[in-house]
């Protein structure tokens, strides 16, 4: 899935800085200064720059590497009871904190700002059935209570853990579904939270990890019979909903092994 690739662009960014401040600094080294104090001042500041890209280089680099691989998900640090970031993380991967969160504001804001007869083309939550709500990560702003909320972020706090009962964190790479194993325990959660009010499931925009999750859920819950089912329902609700191949498959072996694999037992 191409959303790697954003860490990848910001780790080519970061080196071609560093190159860049490298150069600079070499070539001032050879014409060299009048002003010792002025040469010091601005070797210190080329030194703090070429530190800060090189490290942005190999934070990013490293972030689109475990994307590729599916792993890595808890070096970020995002607990799970609370969903709370550490300083800690902010900290040492702040190459991606930064980026990931000016990003994911200047998305929400503008599709907030697309307007459809007076509505938010797409709202930071959407009910798609009945008690089942799609959503990124700003469906707090709801100011709704919840039975359950299932956050798929790895890159956010979760801001609906004051108003929901249960709460469930299944880390995820952005674009990266769960395992087949972590939709059935989801879906599972989600079915039971279900029943006793409305239902969350988030991730960053509310897109492609908290909609293959809610497909899961919708069948485990007896909504619909497939996850095939399951999308359009979820696209009629929240058009910008979508799955990439990754997330087809997962649902796809999800539902062998979860849902036709136990009829008839």
């Amino acid at each position: 899935h191409g959303v790697y690739l954003k860490y990848v662009g910001l780790s080519l960014v970061s080196y071609g800085g560093y190159s860049y401040l490298t150069t600079a600094a070499d070539a001032g080294a050879i014409v060299g200064s009048s002003e010792a104090g002025a040469e010091v001042s601005s070797s210190l500041l080329s030194f703090a720059g070429r530190s800060i890209f090189a490290y942005s280089c190999f934070v990013n680099g490293t972030i689109a590497v475990l994307f590729k691989l599916r792993r890595g998900m808890s070096l970020i640090g995002k607990n799970r009871i609370r969903g709370t970031i550490p300083m800690w993380s902010y900290i040492i991967w702040a190459p991606f904190h930064l980026p990931t969160i000016a990003y994911t504001y200047l998305h929400a804001l503008k599709d907030s700002n697309k307007k459809t007869n007076g509505k938010s083309k797409v709202p930071v939550a959407s009910e798609v059935l009945p008690g089942w709500w799609v959503g990124g990560r700003y469906g707090h702003l709801l100011d709704k209570d919840w039975a359950g909320t299932i956050d798929l972020t790895v890159e956010f706090p979760e801001m609906c853990i004051n108003r929901t009962e249960k709460y469930m964190l299944v880390a995820s790479w952005d674009g990266v579904p769960p395992s087949p194993e972590l939709l059935e325990e989801a879906a599972t959660f989600a079915a039971e939270a279900r029943k006793r009010g409305d239902v969350m499931i988030h991730c960053a925009h509310g897109r492609g990890r908290s909609t293959t999750v809610m497909c899961a859920a919708l069948v485990k819950a007896g909504e619909v019979s497939t996850w095939e089912e399951a999308i359009k329902v979820i696209q009629k609700g929240r058009p910008v909903c979508k799955l990439n191949g990754m997330m087809r498959m997962a649902l796809t072996e999800w539902q062998t092994t979860y849902v036709d694999g136990k009829k008839g037992v």
